[in-house]
């Protein structure tokens, strides 16, 4: 398949992060892109700045309209598994047979042109991605990335390289809903976690780590696998690794952690060159380890390590992966993705480690009905970490409610006292006269919608 022969490329969930990329890729390529999404966002509000049609409402005739000017074969759609199967949009597109795709499958295909380094995890792949594609920028090396996050340095999620460079490699976030990372044949492959998530894809953690080792069985010959210690005990890996961690009983480790000036300075460990006094801007120990992973790979690419230590130094993270909106004497703000409670309990501890005196309030959108049900449990034990917690109601993307499943049945398993449940669109005049000192917004919802209020009243504080 040449990914690139079609004249329109047609977008069912364009506005997702994995989506856009897809969408200002084939843009740059000056095809005709256009799609569907349910709701605004600032994603879509940035595509079409960029020229890129978007509208929100499902609408088979404008889809049969924009078809009739191209040739059945000169159209490809590409969806993403988030789309409901009842979608009218969907329905018209499968029962007259034009060509339809998964987002995975055109990243599969677009990363067959290039030496893939693709980074998977449950946690700590897109801050891992882009530490990576930065590593490989500041190195001089060509590189495209399709990332899973906004890169607070290139304020984008999608780098792209010179095609014409057939020695160039495409960094990538190796996605495993839906089982999506399997279309790729990774050079390089990093699994950071396999902390069970998607049940709802994959029934158990055994099926989901049965998924992870194919993935990890996939590395190209000659290609090199690195792996989190605790992910390696986890998996049935049978292929040689590299094996990373905080501890010094891996090939690449890290040690001397400190914190100065409120960052993390340390040294890392490596059987290739050892770095010392390396600084990072981004908080707490899985940003460490994050971090080691990026330089296990920058090293099998021949990165040096006075490049590596410069690159981390000005490395200012990714957009909502503790996403510093405010930062004063009287108050911190910060914006967070987590939506895990192994991903809540590192955002919340490393709030406390750096601000251990401060009181440290969260606002939470669950996400997703069964990923409540199925850890309700951990994510009560990562929340009574919080000095306050606020919870929203469950924000439900593709899922229909479960009965008994609600943002009650979480605030009863939490110990924490000063916890309620409060409307989102309450929330900022709730803060107008609650005083605050470090607050928290989590979740992987649409909570991102009161970022910018958030932070403009509290700018004014």
């Amino acid at each position: 398949m040449k990914i690139l022969n079609y004249k329109l490329y047609y977008f069912l969930g364009i506005g997702g992060i994995g989506m856009s990329a897809l969408a200002r890729y084939f843009n740059h390529y000056q095809k005709t892109v256009d799609g569907y999404d349910k709701t605004a966002s600032t994603l879509t509000n940035e595509l079409k700045s960029e020229h890129i049609k978007i509208h929100f409402n499902e609408d088979v005739e404008y889809v049969k309209s924009l078809f009739s000017n191209y040739k059945k074969e000169e159209i490809l759609v590409i969806y993403t598994p988030a789309i409901p199967k009842e979608h009218s949009e969907y329905q018209y597109i499968l029962e007259n047979g034009f060509q339809i795709l998964k987002r995975s499958q055109v990243l599969g295909e677009i990363t067959k042109q290039f030496k893939t380094i693709a980074i998977a995890g449950t946690h700590g792949k897109t801050t891992t991605t882009t530490l990576v594609t930065h590593l490989l920028k500041s190195a001089g090396i060509d590189c495209y990335a399709f990332l899973g996050g906004i890169s607070q340095n290139y304020h984008t999620n999608l780098i792209l390289g010179n095609s014409d460079n057939k020695e160039a490699y495409v960094v990538v976030e190796a996605d495993e809903y839906d089982r999506s990372f399997l279309t790729l044949s990774p050079f390089i492959s990093v699994i950071t976690s396999v902390d069970a998530d998607h049940l709802d894809i994959y029934g158990d953690a055994h099926a989901m780590h049965e998924t992870y080792t194919q993935f990890a069985s996939q590395v190209k010959d000659g290609g090199t696998l690195i792996v989190k210690k605790n992910v390696d005990n986890d998996l049935n890996i049978k292929n040689k690794r590299l094996l990373y961690s905080l501890n010094l009983d891996t090939e690449y480790s890290a040690d001397s952690i400190q914190i100065i000036d409120g960052e993390f300075c340390y040294n890392i460990n490596s059987p290739i060159e050892t770095i010392n006094q390396v600084a990072i801007g981004l908080p707490g120990l899985h940003n460490v380890e994050n971090s080691i992973a990026a330089v296990a790979v920058a090293q099998q690419l021949g990165i040096k390590g006075e490049v590596i230590n410069k690159a981390l130094r000005s490395f200012k993270g990714v957009k909502r992966r503790f996403d510093y909106r405010v930062k004063s004497k009287s108050v911190v703000y910060i914006d967070d993705y987590a939506h895990h409670p192994e991903e809540l309990k590192a955002a919340i501890t490393a709030a406390q480690q750096l601000y251990p005196h401060k009181k440290v309030t969260g606002i939470f959108q669950p996400h997703l009905y069964t990923r409540t049900r199925d850890f309700a449990d951990g994510f009560a034990e990562s929340l009574d970490l919080l000095d306050e917690c606020m919870l929203l109601e469950i924000y439900p993307a593709r899922e229909l409610p479960i009965q008994g499943i609600n943002s009650q049945m979480l605030l009863d398993k939490m110990k924490l006292k000063n916890k309620f449940i409060i409307k989102k669109e309450e929330v900022v005049s709730f803060l107008k006269t609650h005083p605050v000192e470090v607050v928290m917004t989590l979740g992987a919802g649409d909570i991102d919608t009161l970022v910018e209020p958030i932070e403009e009243l509290l700018k004014k504080i």
